[in-house]
């Protein structure tokens, strides 16, 4: 009768907690797809279902994991929120042309992130790491005052360590050298390559040290960012992170196809700020983003517009979903996408169907085989609405496509880091460059015509004919996509 008595008093109690969660999810999560998903892993999962939420589920949105405002004196501060609108309303103003009618993406990211629009600017598209690394090395080697890294995966083998040595011979030689790298992506540094970094003068920390009692939270929010700024005037930004599989040279068995950018002139700001605001919450410092790491640009830089879209748990709304929405609306005759994981929403889904509906020609690129099994069998759920709709879809067959970019009408083209997934858009810091400009989006534009000689073209009545077994799997998984 006692054991009776302990076993309903158990049952009450773990029914009274899950009602909690449940009325937590419900108050705390923002989308009602995640709502639900959490939800149903609270109610049929026992136990396992609420550590998975409250590891994995909680909006950090509502409680930012740091704040960004680097000014502190309020009035300071909205007197350069008023700069940057005024700058950028003027660079609007003089270049309607080249904006081509972007100009509502360009107020958004004033407004809801405060990245201004900037007109002077030097921009190369780098494919692969065969173009990335060594354009890095020569920029390295010519820094002067410092040099800024952040790196979601940096790896302990060539590349790595011949990075590594020229940072370690910059600060030897009084440059400044800040390294921030992910703990989680970025695991194999630890205990070696990072220790020679910090006792050769190096300022080297990891962002959101995982600790063991805190793994699987601390696990979910990462830095996703890859960055490298020099001297404030110029910048590294896109897909391809410091590891050798990036270099095409026969020793790795897959061929990793990704895009990067270059940039020279003040595109790199906010860049900067992005770094400063990033590097004081992971080292605990108070680096002052004083004029030093903000250098005018050169007078003879060409007139390239270069704007920068940013979010994360840091941000009070997902300014990068909400941007690349802004783009897919804003097309009116082509639209060129790669993403190496797609799993995106049903926001973007419907945009994407509007576009190709309204008679835009809309291409989606994304590798064949994803290194996800359940991120790949998620992603291909969405392929039928979007072939229903007219959407032309490609799978990369040489090996594995990595790269992140978007091109609007041959008009605007979007490089950077983040993928068309829940992680990128809700979980992980993510950053993109976006540049209105014909010359740029059109050689992206034929880079991914390129890329496509690789690619084969889904075909929809075969796609169509999928084994019941094989439909239900992908269903299956598009259900857990938010967790994924």
């Amino acid at each position: 009768m006692k054991q009776l008595n302990w076993l309903l008093i158990s049952e009450i109690a773990y029914f009274l907690l899950v009602l909690a969660v449940c009325i937590r999810i419900v108050y705390d999560t923002r989308t009602s797809t995640k709502t639900l998903a959490y939800l149903l892993l609270a109610i049929f999962v026992p136990v396992a279902g609420i550590i998975v939420y409250f590891s994995f589920g909680i909006n950090y949105r509502k409680r930012k994991l740091y704040s960004k405002k680097l000014v502190e004196d309020e009035a300071l501060f909205q007197q350069l929120q008023h700069r940057v609108a005024n700058g950028s309303e003027m660079i609007m103003e003089q270049q309607q042309k080249a904006l081509n009618g972007q100009q509502k993406m360009a107020r958004l990211l004033i407004n809801d992130g405060m990245s201004p629009l900037t007109l002077k600017n030097e921009v190369k598209l780098l494919v692969n790491g065969e173009e990335k690394f060594p354009a890095v090395l020569e920029a390295l080697r010519a820094a002067q005052h410092h040099i800024h890294m952040a790196y979601y995966i940096y790896e302990d083998d060539g590349i790595g360590n011949e990075i590594k040595d020229l940072l370690i011979q910059k600060a030897q030689a009084g440059v400044e050298v800040r390294f921030m790298y992910d703990d989680f992506g970025s695991n194999g540094i630890r205990h070696k390559l990072v220790p020679e970094l910090k006792a050769a003068g190096v300022e080297a920390y990891p962002f959101y040290e995982i600790h063991f009692w805190l793994l699987a939270n601390r696990l979910n929010y990462r830095n996703h960012r890859k960055m490298i700024i020099i001297d404030g005037q110029q910048a590294f930004v896109g897909g391809i992170n410091i590891s050798d599989r990036y270099i095409n040279n026969g020793k790795d068995q897959v061929y990793w196809r990704d895009t990067h950018l270059m940039i020279r002139g003040s595109g790199i700001f906010y860049l900067q700020y992005l770094f400063f605001c990033d590097w004081n919450f992971c080292s605990e410092a108070t680096l002052q983003p004083e004029q030093q790491y903000f250098r005018y640009p050169e007078s003879n830089l060409p007139d390239v517009m270069v704007q920068i879209a940013a979010s994360g748990p840091d941000s009070s709304r997902p300014t990068l979903m909400l941007s690349i929405l802004e783009g897919i609306y804003a097309a009116r005759e082509e639209l060129l996408i790669t993403t190496p994981y797609f799993i995106p929403g049903d926001g973007i889904l419907d945009a994407l169907t509007s576009a190709a509906l309204g008679g835009v020609k809309v291409k989606l690129l994304v590798p064949e085989h994803s290194d996800s099994v359940l991120v790949n069998l998620a992603a291909k759920s969405y392929y039928e609405d979007l072939l229903e709709a007219g959407v032309e879809i490609y799978r990369y067959k040489k090996g594995f496509l990595h790269a992140k970019t978007m091109v609007v009408d041959r008009m605007m083209a979007m490089v950077g880091t983040a993928n068309m997934d829940y992680r990128s858009f809700e979980l992980n810091f993510e950053v993109n460059a976006i540049m209105y400009n014909e010359v740029l989006a059109t050689q992206l534009a034929e880079i991914f015509e390129a890329d496509l000689q690789y690619a084969e073209v889904l075909d929809t009545a075969r796609w169509y004919k999928r084994s019941r077994t094989r439909q239900l799997m992908e269903k299956t998984a598009r259900l857990l996509s938010p967790l994924l």
